[in-house]
C-alpha cells in the first residue's frame, strides 16, 4: 500500500512533526506533492498537505486519507521552502506555515471569464477638457477612480445615461476591454516626467534587477515625493526581462488611488489578493497568477505568498505599517518574507516609506545589508506643509474647555469660505473613550475583558476587542451612584462637533463604524473627493495613501493618544502617524497648513514631525534605545500564555520560567535575559486571562534556540493554558 506524509496545521509538540496515511486506491496517481487532503485526526477530520511518499512507517493501525480537496493548493517547492524557513524563523509548526502560505480552500471552482469593462485612456488632467460636458467629465472622474466598471455600472455610479458613456467610448477617452486574459502592458494614460532624484532611484534598482543578484533597497522619500511612480517603473523592468512583481500596500481597501494607477499602467496584468475578495475571487485572482494571464500582484500582507514562477521585484509600500505583521501564528512579518523569497529568487526588494521603521533604517545605514535612496522633494516643486503645534495646556487656562483650538477653527473656517477640503485625524473611533463614576471614579468595563467599554453616539457601550455592548448603567456597578459620565473623545464627537460649529457644511467619517460594508471605503472617498464635503473626520485610515489636491487642511486633534502608551515604540509611532498624516495637506497647487494639538509639546517625536525631519528623530530615538537595550541593539521573543484559569495561566508561566532558565544554563547563554511573567498589557480579553515571559539578548539565533528546546519538551499547550510564541514582537 501507498503512504502519505501528511502536515497539519494543528497544534504539534516538534515544529517538524508531521503524520503518515494510508492512500485508498482511488486516490493512487491522483495525488501529488502539496495537494490537500482530508484526514482522521483525534477524532475528528482536519484538513492537511502532502509532503511527501515512501514505504509504511515502524508503527501500526496506520488510518487511510479520507478524500482529495485540492490536487494543487498553489504551492510549489519554493514556497514550500520558504514554509520550511518560517518554522525556523517564527518557531510555529510546518502544517501553520503551509496552511498560511497554501491559504483557504474553495474545493474544486469553475473559473468564468470577467464582463468586459472601461479603462480611461487618458489621466485626470484630461478632465479640464470636459469643462464644457458636465455629465462625460463626472463620468470619466468615477472611471479614472474605478477603473473597470462595465458600461451599465459606470452609468449608474456616474448618475447618468449609457449614451454619456458611449459618447466617452467614441472620443477614446474610455477602452472596453476583457478584464481576464493576459493583454500587453500598453500604458493606458500619459506617464509623469520624473524629477531627477526619481528618475536615480529607478536607475540604480533597475540596474541591480539586471544583475540578477538578489538585493534591499530603502526608498526613503517624503510624502508626496512620487515614491509610487518609482514603483511602476521598477516593475515596467521586471516585466521586460520576463518577469513578475509583487507590490504590497498596508490595507487595500484604503488605497484605492494607488490599484487606480496600477491598473492605469498595467491593465489586466493586475491581480489583486486581498481580505475583501471572497474565496472564490481569491481562487480566480491565484489561478491568473499561476496561468501566466497576470504579472502583477497587489495586495496585503498575504499577498507575499502569491503563486508566481519567477518574481523579479517584491515591493513594499509604507514598509514602516504594523499591518505587515501577522497576530496569528506563524507571527511572521511580510518584509522578512519578502527578503527571503527574494534571496531564493535573486529578485530585488524595495521597502518604501516617508517614515521607515528604525530597524529598517538601521539596516540602511553604510555597511548594512540595504541600499538607501532618499527622494528629498516633492514632485512639481510642492512645498511641504507648514505644521503649528498647539499646546491644548495654555488654551485650557485661557479659557478654551473645547475639543478644538482657536487656531484649528479659524483656519477651518477660512477652508470652508475658500471651498477648500480639510481632514481631522483623531485615533480613536467612537463618541467617548470611558464612562466613568464621578461619586466613586468606577471605569466602566468589559465584564470580559480587563479594558474600559467605549461609548458610541448611538449610546451604546462597546468593547473594541470581543463586541460586547450594553446601555449605559443607571447606578454605578460599584458605589450605585447615579451620576455617571462619559470622558474622552473619538470621532463620532469630532464629527457631532464639527457640525455643530458648521452647520452648512457636510461633514464625512472614515472609521472602523462607517466602514463595515464592501467598497465602503472607496464610496466614502468618492464622495470625499468629487462631493460636495469639505471636511473628512476619521481615525489612522485616512492617514494611508490618500493623494488629494484639494485637501489644504489636516487637524490632529490629539497627537497624544499613542504617544504615552507603555510600549517602547509609542514614540516612533506617534513620529510616523503625525508625519503620514500631515502628508495629506497640500499635495495640489495651494500649501498645506497642519494643527498638531497635544498637551505635551516639547516631545521630541511632535517636534521633528513638526519639521519633517526624520533623521534628527532617528537619532534621538536610537539614543534611547540603545540606553534601555530595546531593538535594534536587542532582539526579543514573547511569549504569551493565555487561559480561562488565571491561576493556571501563571503556573504554566512559572513552568516555562524554569525551564528556560535552566535551558540558558546548559546551553551556556548567559547573555540572554528572561523577563517576567507578568500580566500582559490587557491581562484579560474574551475572558481569557493573558500573562507573558519576555527574551532579550543580542543574537536572534541563540533566543529561538533557547525556546526552540523548550517548545520540544513542553509543546505549545501547557494543561488548558495556550502558549503563543511571536518573534520580533511589534509591541510588548
Amino acid at each position: 500500500m501507498l503512504y502519505a506524509e501528511v502536515a497539519v496545521p494543528v497544534p504539534v509538540r516538534s515544529l517538524y512533526q508531521t503524520f503518515h496515511y494510508g492512500v485508498p486506491e482511488a486516490l493512487q496517481g491522483e495525488l501529488k506533492m502539496f495537494s490537500r487532503v482530508e484526514v482522521p485526526f483525534s477524532g475528528r477530520f482536519i484538513q492537511g498537505f502532502v509532503i511527501g511518499f515512501g514505504d509504511p512507517p515502524a508503527f501500526k493501525n496506520i488510518k487511510n486519507i479520507k478524500r482529495m480537496i485540492e490536487r494543487e493548493p498553489f504551492l510549489d517547492t519554493e514556497l514550500y521552502k520558504t514554509a520550511q524557513w518560517m518554522v525556523q524563523r517564527y518557531l510555529c509548526s510546518l502544517g501553520d506555515a503551509i496552511q498560511t502560505i497554501a491559504g483557504s480552500s474553495v474545493g474544486s471552482l469553475k473559473i468564468e471569464k470577467r464582463k468586459k469593462g472601461l479603462i480611461p485612456t487618458v489621466g485626470n488632467d484630461f478632465l479640464i477638457g470636459l469643462a464644457r460636458a458636465p455629465k462625460q467629465k463626472i463620468a470619466l472622474e468615477v472611471a479614472l477612480r474605478q477603473p473597470g466598471l462595465n458600461k451599465q455600472e459606470l452609468a449608474k455610479e456616474a448618475n447618468t445615461s449609457p449614451a454619456i458613456i458611449n459618447a466617452l467610448i467614441d472620443k477614446g477617452l474610455l477602452k472596453e476591454t476583457e478584464l481576464t486574459g493576459a493583454e500587453d502592458d500598453k500604458y493606458l494614460g500619459p506617464k509623469p516626467n520624473l524629477t531627477k532624484e526619481q528618475a536615480i532611484a529607478v536607475t540604480q534598482i533597475s540596474q541591480a534587477l539586471k544583475e540578477e543578484k538578489p538585493s534591499a533597497w530603502l526608498l526613503h522619500g517624503v510624502t508626496g515625493s512620487g515614491k509610487t511612480e518609482v514603483y511602476l517603473r521598477i516593475i515596467e523592468e521586471a516585466l521586460g526581462q520576463n518577469r513578475q512583481a509583487i507590490v504590497l500596500v498596508p490595507e487595500i481597501s484604503l488605497t484605492p488611488q494607488m490599484v487606480q494607477r496600477f491598473k492605469l499602467r498595467f491593465g489586466s496584468q493586475v491581480a489583486l489578493l486581498h481580505s475583501a475578495l471572497s474565496q472564490g475571487e481569491r481562487y480566480a485572482e491565484k489561478a491568473r497568477l499561476r496561468n501566466g494571464e497576470a504579472r502583477v500582484v497587489l495586495g496585503a500582507r498575504s499577498a507575499i505568498f502569491a503563486p508566481l514562477p519567477n518574481p523579479g521585484v517584491i515591493i513594499i509600500d509604507e514598509e514602516h505599517e504594523s499591518s505587515y505583521k501577522q497576530d496569528e501564528s506563524p507571527k511572521y512579518h511580510a518584509r522578512e518574507v519578502a527578503l527571503q523569497r527574494a534571496a531564493q529568487h535573486k529578485a530585488v526588494v524595495v521597502l518604501g516609506s516617508a517614515t521607515p521603521a528604525i530597524e529598517s533604517y538601521c539596516r540602511a545605514r553604510p555597511g548594512g545589508p540595504y541600499q538607501l535612496i532618499r527622494l528629498t522633494k516633492r514632485v512639481d516643486q510642492r512645498k511641504m506643509p507648514v505644521v503649528h503645534i498647539v499646546d491644548l495646556r495654555k488654551e485650557f487656562a485661557s479659557g478654551n474647555k473645547g475639543i478644538f483650538s482657536r487656531l484649528f477653527i479659524h483656519a477651518l473656517s477660512e477652508r470652508i469660505e475658500k471651498n477648500e477640503k480639510s481632514i481631522i485625524f483623531l485615533n480613536r473611533r467612537g463618541y467617548a473613550s470611558v464612562v466613568v463614576c464621578h461619586h466613586c471614579g468606577q471605569v466602566i468595563k468589559c465584564p470580559h475583558c480587563d479594558i474600559s467599554l467605549t461609548l458610541h453616539k448611538d449610546g451604546l457601550l462597546r468593547c473594541h476587542y470581543c463586541g460586547y455592548g450594553s446601555r449605559i448603567p443607571q447606578k454605578c456597578p460599584s458605589c450605585a451612584s447615579s451620576v455617571i459620565r462619559n470622558f474622552g473623545l473619538g470621532t463620532q464627537r469630532v464629527e457631532e462637533e464639527i457640525k455643530k460649529l458648521f452647520p452648512s457644511i457636510k461633514v464625512l467619517r472614515m472609521d472602523a463604524d462607517t466602514t463595515t460594508r464592501k467598497g465602503s471605503h472607496q464610496k466614502l472617498l468618492d464622495q470625499f473627493i468629487g462631493g460636495d464635503a469639505q471636511v473628512l473626520v476619521g481615525t489612522q485610515m485616512i492617514a494611508k495613501g490618500l493623494d488629494i489636491p484639494q485637501v489644504t487642511l489636516v487637524g490632529v486633534v490629539s497627537a497624544d493618544i499613542t504617544l504615552h502608551m507603555p510600549d517602547f515604540r509609542a514614540a516612533e509611532r506617534t513620529f510616523q502617524l503625525l508625519t503620514q498624516v500631515a502628508g495629506r495637506a497640500g499635495r495640489g497647487e495651494i500649501e498645506g497648513e497642519v494643527i498638531i494639538q497635544t498637551y505635551d509639546p516639547e516631545h521630541y517625536s511632535i517636534l521633528h514631525a513638526q519639521q519633517h525631519d526624520f533623521i534628527h528623530f532617528f537619532q534621538k530615538e536610537m539614543a534611547t534605545r540603545r540606553t534601555l537595550y530595546y531593538p535594534p541593539f536587542s532582539f526579543i521573543i514573547r511569549i504569551m500564555f493565555s487561559g480561562v484559569n488565571e491561576g493556571d495561566v501563571l503556573s504554566a508561566a512559572q513552568v516555562w520560567l524554569e525551564r528556560l532558565s535552566k535551558t540558558r544554563q546548559e546551553t551556556d547563554l548567559s547573555n540572554i535575559d528572561i523577563l517576567g511573567p507578568a500580566p500582559a498589557g490587557i491581562t484579560r480579553i474574551n475572558d481569557r486571562y493573558r500573562w507573558q515571559l519576555l527574551l532579550r539578548g543580542p543574537v536572534s539565533r541563540d533566543l529561538r534556540k533557547i525556546v526552540t528546546l523548550v517548545l520540544e519538551q513542553l509543546g505549545i499547550r501547557y494543561k488548558q493554558v495556550t502558549v503563543s510564541i511571536d518573534v520580533d514582537p511589534l509591541t510588548i
